[in-house]
């Protein structure tokens, strides 16, 4: 009962993305009649999960246009995504809305980034998970535009990333998106796995655990759902997970460790 009222009550009062917010809020509160009090008030997750998706879908639009064409693959990509939300027609309109009003090229998206610092940006995993999710989605269509790593400097800068530290987190899911798919040059796969761990071969034993933990807690999924990740884009973070431990595993063989 109070799951339907939330979803009313949000979309009412706050649109699309309020509907998030009110299933959240209806959700605990139709726990809360059938176990009792003890849980934690859903408030500030649902409302960081609304506010991170309407980042991404203007995002994605703004970045999909970087390049001044917006290819099929990329089109793919959103409605592969929301068909892993599971959104209903309107909804379905509602992201589409938000995904042209980005790609529009008088669209100004720092509002966007503004709003997105007000709600999550004491999150720093929240952060750093959208701008890897939007650099594959620049990947999307196999080739990476020099406009869409200019915007997607732009983003990083708008979410306090400076140019050097972008672009090491950029050289790392570059070689997390392809480490997987297997070389067939040994000394080339191996550095490649270095750099996706954010290392070099001359680090040590230790700096390498260590920038191997890191990044396995960065992209864990009871964090990331935590501090407002959706559920349904966890699998990303898996998938980024995978490529880590391979990368991991490969220099420890190769170190003996």
């Amino acid at each position: 009962m109070f799951k339907l009222i939330g979803v009313i009550a949000g979309f009412y009062f706050f649109g699309f993305f309020g509907v998030f917010l009110g299933l959240f809020i209806g959700s605990f509160f139709d726990r809360m009649r059938a176990y009792g009090s003890g849980g934690i008030n859903p408030l500030q997750n649902a409302l960081r999960q609304a506010v991170f998706l309407e980042t991404v879908f203007i995002s994605m639009g703004k970045l999909a246009k970087a390049d001044g064409h917006v290819s099929e693959d990329e089109i793919a990509h959103v409605e592969q995504f929301m068909q892993k939300l599971n959104m209903t027609a309107e909804h379905r309109q509602q992201a589409i809305k938000l995904f042209k009003q980005g790609a529009d090229p008088a669209f100004d998206i720092a509002p966007t980034y503004q709003r997105f610092l007000a709600v999550c940006g004491h999150t720093k995993n929240l952060k750093e998970v959208l701008l890897v999710y939007l650099i594959v989605m620049a990947l999307a269509d196999g080739h990476f535009h020099p406009a869409e790593e200019a915007l997607l400097t732009g983003i990083a800068a708008h979410l306090g990333y400076d140019q050097a530290t972008f672009k090491r987190m950029l050289d790392m899911v570059l070689n997390q998106s392809h480490f997987g798919a297997g070389q067939a040059n040994a000394a080339a796969a191996l550095d490649d796995a270095y750099k996706a761990l954010g290392v070099t071969k001359d680090s040590s034993d230790a700096e390498i655990k260590r920038a191997y933990r890191k990044l396995m807690s960065q992209y864990h999924p009871d964090k990331l759902m935590g501090q407002g990740v959706p559920e349904d884009m966890i699998a990303m973070a898996t998938e980024q997970a995978k490529e880590i431990q391979l990368a991991h595993d490969l220099i420890k063989k190769n170190r003996n460790i």
